[in-house]
């Protein structure tokens, strides 16, 4: 069931049908893409667990996405985005509770959050939800497609 914010915004779960939705919302708000920013990888994200992304919706569109990983020992986030013309509104921060909120629920005692070293502007809002930076860690990926 959707939950109403202010206005015309309300926070769901996301559906196989909001992927193209999905895709084009990140390229709006200026992620670069990777390997798995692709309609066939989210379809495989969702068939694997249907909860796994939260989007928000203003005025019948799609305003803001985060994907919630749950592997049953940690949580993380992935892909916060929100459409510019909707930043700054209390967004990110709603979908992020609403992740939260569903990893508390599964057992989640830690989570994480993937943030891009060039998006000061989000290690601001991590940092005020109450997460902390580990300059102590990296992240290291390798692609197989």
């Amino acid at each position: 069931m959707p939950r109403r914010l202010g206005g015309d915004w309300a926070i769901r779960t996301g559906r196989r049908d909001d992927v193209e939705a999905v895709l084009e919302l990140w390229l709006a708000a200026g992620s670069v893409p990777t390997p798995t920013d692709s309609r066939e990888a989210l379809l495989v994200l969702l068939a694997h667990d249907e909860e796994a992304l939260v989007v928000a919706e203003a005025g019948g569109a799609l305003a803001g996405s985060l994907i919630v990983a749950w592997d049953g020992w940690r949580g993380s986030f992935h892909r916060l985005a929100v459409s510019p013309r909707h930043r700054r509104r209390g967004l990110a921060t709603e979908l992020v509770r609403r992740g939260e909120q569903r990893l508390r629920e599964r057992g989640a005692l830690r989570l994480t959050a993937i943030v891009a070293r060039s998006e000061p502007a989000a290690f601001a809002l991590w940092e005020a939800l109450g997460y902390a930076w580990q300059p102590d860690h990296l992240r290291f990926t390798r692609d197989l497609g």
